[in-house]
Formats: C-alpha cells, sequence, structure tokens
C-alpha cells in the first residue's frame, strides 16, 4: 500500500470519486471550516467551532470522527443555544501537547478550561460514542457544571470498550489503523459506505458518509505522521474502562438526562440503553431509534434537535 504520507502530499493520486460529491455538502464543510477556531491550553491547541447565541451546550464527537459530526444539529440549535463542538485531543485539528494523555478522563480537564476561557461555567452536554465516555465522566467529576446531558449510542460501564473496537485498539498499537483503514476509505468514498465500510458499520443511509464528511474527518489524520500517532494514542487510551466502578457517582446526578438509542447498531449492545436510564438519578428515560446506527446524530440531527429542546425544558437556564 502507497504510504500515508504519500497519499496525504498528493491529491492528484485520488480518484475522481474522492473529489466529488453534493454541492450542499461542500457548502457545509467549508462553513464548518470558517467556523473552526483553535483555544491554545495547557493540555495543547484545541480546534473548535462555537455557533448561535443562548444557553451553552457542549458537543462531544465519536471516534474516529471530529466536531464536524454535529454539523447538522449545530445549525438546528444556533437560534436556541450557544453550540460548542470542539474536536477531542488526538482527533480532528486539535493537536495535544507533548506528553499529554488523550484517554477519556484527560479530555474533562481540558473541556473545563476551554468552556471557562469561552466564559461558560454552567452548560448541556451531547454526546455518541466514546465522546459519552466523556461525557459520563464529565458529569461524574463536575456535576455542578452539567445542566442537562442527552447521550446517544456510546460507552457505559459494562461496555468500555466494545467487543468491535479490540481489533481496532490492535492496529492502533501497531501503528497501522489509520493507513490501514482509513486512508482507504478516505481515497474509496464508494468503498468507505460499503457494507464493510465505516458507512455499512455505522450508517444506516447509504449516502453517509459523504465525500465532503469523509475529507472532514480523515484528511487530518492522514495529513502527517505526528496526527496518525495522536489518533493512534486515542485508540489506544480506550482499551481500559475508564468507566469503572462510575456507577454510584451517575447515580447521584440528578440533572435531567435523556438517552436516545439506535437499536440497528452494530457496535454497541442494544442493552445499554437500558443500563444508561437505570443509572443516573433522574433519567427522563430512553427513546429507541428502530433502523438507527451508531453514528446516527450526524444522519437525524432533526431528533438530536428536538431531543435536546424537550431535555432543556427539565433544566432550565
Amino acid at each position: 500500500m502507497q504510504s500515508v504520507a504519500a497519499m496525504a502530499l498528493s491529491p492528484a493520486l485520488l480518484p475522481a470519486q474522492r473529489r466529488r460529491g453534493g454541492d450542499a455538502a461542500h457548502r457545509e464543510a467549508r462553513r464548518f471550516d470558517q467556523l473552526r477556531r483553535i483555544a491554545h491550553t495547557p493540555y495543547g491547541d484545541v480546534a473548535y467551532v462555537a455557533h448561535g447565541t443562548g444557553r451553552a451546550v457542549l458537543m462531544l464527537h465519536g471516534f474516529p470522527l471530529n466536531g464536524f459530526q454535529w454539523r447538522g444539529a449545530i445549525e438546528l440549535l444556533a437560534p436556541h443555544a450557544l453550540c460548542v463542538a470542539p474536536d477531542l485531543l488526538g482527533m480532528g485539528h486539535s493537536r495535544a501537547a507533548a506528553g499529554q494523555d488523550v484517554g477519556p478522563e484527560a479530555q474533562v480537564p481540558m473541556l473545563i478550561w476551554l468552556m471557562r476561557s469561552l466564559g461558560i461555567r454552567h452548560f448541556d452536554v451531547i454526546a455518541n460514542d466514546s465522546g459519552g465516555a466523556v461525557a459520563q465522566l464529565l458529569a461524574a467529576r463536575h456535576p455542578t457544571r452539567v445542566r442537562s446531558l442527552l447521550l446517544t449510542n456510546c460507552d457505559t460501564e459494562i461496555e468500555s470498550p466494545p467487543a468491535a473496537m479490540r481489533p481496532v485498539i490492535e492496529l492502533a498499537r501497531q501503528g497501522r489503523f489509520v493507513e490501514e483503514w482509513l486512508a482507504p476509505w478516505l481515497e474509496s468514498p464508494l468503498r468507505a459506505r460499503s457494507d464493510q465500510g465505516i458507512g455499512g458499520l455505522c450508517y444506516a443511509d447509504p449516502a453517509h458518509p459523504t465525500d465532503a464528511a469523509l475529507r472532514m474527518y480523515f484528511d487530518p489524520p492522514v495529513s502527517s505522521a505526528e496526527r496518525m500517532a495522536a489518533l493512534h494514542d486515542y485508540a489506544v487510551a480506550l482499551e481500559r474502562n475508564a468507566l469503572a466502578g462510575i456507577g454510584p457517582l451517575l447515580r447521584a446526578r440528578y440533572f435531567p438526562t435523556r438517552i436516545v438509542w439506535g437499536m440497528a447498531d452494530a457496535i454497541f449492545d442494544s442493552a445499554n440503553a437500558e443500563f444508561l436510564h437505570r443509572s443516573f438519578g433522574n433519567s427522563l428515560g430512553v427513546q429507541r431509534l428502530a433502523d438507527a446506527k451508531l453514528f446516527w446524530p450526524e444522519e437525524r440531527p432533526e431528533v438530536i434537535a428536538s431531543q435536546a429542546r424537550n431535555l432543556w425544558r427539565s433544566a432550565p437556564v
């Protein structure tokens, strides 16, 4: 296989289908690029988008994505909320400081620092996939800052990491995951959207992820050896269950919590939805989406927006 570095530096080598895509999808990506800012924190340079007005909401993405996952929900919620969507350390356009841990626990103080730097002390949280593990740690450790919590398919104390992640973690440990999985998906969107690609595994709509989304997600990790290693570090850090023993802390948290779960998820077992519902002191129940997979929040942002606004009625500013 051609090296990642050569692939990243030679766009002419990418087939025409890699450069095609709907005009709307590409405009969406350009808009997100324009909104992106960098916060220089003690933990590294954190890329984020902050868009909208009103109550603050922190949106935490999954692996191996970045804040672009939330673009649809941000546009729907921006008239009602200041949506803050960071790239977690180790992914996207964020750069961790030298020697900085990028595991779920280490993301928490970075997020608190980021929100403080924006003048935000209290906020709602929306999360997906490994971002959900970070959200639970944040809620456990900083309960007075969290107004409400909307969790979609994600890690739980009983399944972190899911079995489907173990081959990914092993490839990442060997330094091979980006080159053997992400780079081929970036080179061939049709492959990425196939049953064996990220599309078939994590999306219900065969049109997802779009060409533009693939570029937004996978251009950063294939762009340099440094960014590739950072994403590998993030994956390897998921091997240890960061949520082990968190149950008593979550049960003592009484901010309103809502679970929305895609029941066709091939990564996380559907039993996690009910487990999360029982885990929080003030869970408002579970909404089950019969045909939705892991990354359904990207495909169905209107569900995120409506569920969030309903939840916020129970958590006034």
